[in-house]
C-alpha cells in the first residue's frame, strides 16, 4: 500500500509552480489543468484495467508526470509510490489515487471549471 497522501507535506496544488511556467496567463493555466484532468481520467481507467505490471507502471508513471507538471504534487508523489506496487496492492492504490485526483480537482478551484 502507498503512504497516506493526506498526511504528506506536499500540496494538492501549488499554483506558484504552475505560474512559473504560465505567468499570469489564466487561459493557459486552465488548459493545462484540463489536460491533466483528462490524463487522470485515462490513467485511472488504465489502472482499473491493468493486468500486467507494465500496464500498471505505465499508467502510474504517466499520471505522475502530468500531475507534477501542473503542480499537483501530492498526486504525483502518490503515483510515484504506486508505480512499483505488487499486483495485490493495485486495487487499494487505485482507490487512493482516484480520491486524490478528486481532491486535486477541488484544489484547482476555478481553473478546473
Amino acid at each position: 500500500m502507498v503512504a497516506d497522501y493526506k498526511s504528506e507535506a506536499l500540496p494538492f496544488f501549488d499554483r506558484a509552480h504552475l505560474m512559473q511556467y504560465t505567468g499570469e496567463d489564466e487561459a493557459l493555466q486552465r488548459e493545462l489543468v484540463s489536460l491533466m484532468l483528462d490524463q487522470a481520467r485515462r490513467c485511472t481507467g488504465m489502472m482499473a484495467a491493468a493486468r500486467e505490471p507494465s500496464e500498471w507502471r505505465t499508467a502510474a508513471h504517466t499520471l505522475k508526470g502530468a500531475a507534477r507538471g501542473v503542480g499537483a504534487f501530492a498526486l504525483g508523489e502518490l503515483c510515484d509510490q504506486a508505480e512499483e506496487l505488487p499486483q495485490m496492492a493495485w486495487a487499494g492504490a487505485a482507490v487512493q489515487i482516484t480520491q486524490c485526483v478528486e481532491e486535486t480537482r477541488q484544489a484547482f478551484g476555478a481553473l478546473a471549471d
